[in-house]
């Protein structure tokens, strides 16, 4: 069947999907589990005759839609909260994973950018970082502590600060998505090109692998999330710029709404980022450096594994239903 006769044969079927998932249409559970099933059999035909065309695009959306509303209605539904992080998520994860992708290569270009820079250029690094801490960091060094920073202040006091500004500076990397993606773009260029300088400062100092067991305990969860933060930003910014076959205020309405799931899904590992920075960083120069390694090892895996693993994992057992 050619294409345009497969649209032409489902498309009020489609409509009628559309309607269930945007509310316009009240079903219950079981229509809404028939509903699935007729979807991943469209979706499954799409794949195998048309696999580069926007229609696969569309019904993998309309699906993954459909099986989150299942689980929003479900009658013996136990955990909301759980749900949302063992499944909605995931499934947003999997949908929007090129975001993620381009999140992930603008990361490493610009922590580069930050490198060579500061490489480059003498004055890059206090231009970024301010003559105040570096001066102050330089004197840690002195003194055989470049980690002194993280322990100045009490855990608890240490803990609320960092966690706040922690979490204002992922908003910013989200919210600004809203211009067209350019404002989260501007707030995860600086933040790069600040932990590019950071670390070639410390490598060129002669203490990099101490600064690396110190930055990275909290680091790899932190910056991890501001990663997905601004993948986030980006997902609600291409929700306006390409609204696809919806208008563009429903475009914007279900970017809006994914996103900023995506976006909530970070927040449990800004504020352990937070913690580990308050508690634990400022030991890190007494630790041993396979206690050290341990722990970022472990925070980069568990954060890995739910943003780049498990979609696929939850994707797939939700296809073979």
């Amino acid at each position: 069947m050619r294409e345009v006769a497969f649209i032409k044969q489902n498309k009020e079927k489609w409509l009628e999907f559309e309607l269930a998932i945007f509310g316009k249409a009240k079903k219950n559970p079981d229509e809404l589990a028939n509903l699935y099933i007729q979807m991943m059999n469209d979706l499954s035909y799409a794949q195998t005759y048309y696999p580069k065309s926007k229609t696969v695009v569309y019904l993998n959306h309309l699906a993954s839609q459909i099986y989150q509303k299942i689980y929003k209605t479900k009658r013996t539904e136990k955990n909301r909260f759980l749900e949302f992080f063992k499944t909605e998520v995931p499934l947003l994860l999997y949908e929007y994973r090129r975001y993620l992708l381009y999140a992930f290569i603008l990361f490493f270009a610009t922590v580069a950018m930050g490198v060579v820079s500061a490489r480059y250029d003498q004055n890059f690094v206090r231009l970024i970082l301010g003559d105040g801490y570096v001066n102050m960091t330089l004197d840690n060094i002195k003194k055989g502590n470049p980690m002194a920073v993280y322990e100045s202040g009490s855990n608890w006091g240490s803990f609320i600060g960092i966690t706040i500004n922690n979490l204002y500076v992922g908003a910013r990397c989200y919210i600004y998505g809203i211009f067209g993606g350019l404002g989260s773009f501007y707030i995860f260029l600086q933040n790069s090109l600040m932990l590019g300088a950071f670390q070639y400062f410390f490598y060129e100092q002669g203490v990099f692998w101490k600064s690396v067991r110190g930055i990275w305990i909290h680091g790899s969860m932190e910056i991890f999330a501001i990663v997905i933060e601004t993948a986030a930003g980006f997902i609600l910014g291409a929700s306006i710029l390409f609204p696809k076959t919806y208008s563009r205020i429903n475009s914007f309405k279900i970017g809006f709404k994914n996103s900023f799931k995506i976006f909530l899904s970070t927040l449990p590992f800004t504020i352990s980022a937070g913690f580990l920075e308050g508690y634990i960083t400022r030991y890190s120069i007494d630790m041993p450096n396979w206690l050290s390694s341990f722990i970022i090892l472990i925070t980069l895996g568990i954060i890995s594994f739910y943003y780049l693993v498990y979609p696929f994992i939850v994707h797939k057992k939700t296809t073979s239903l």
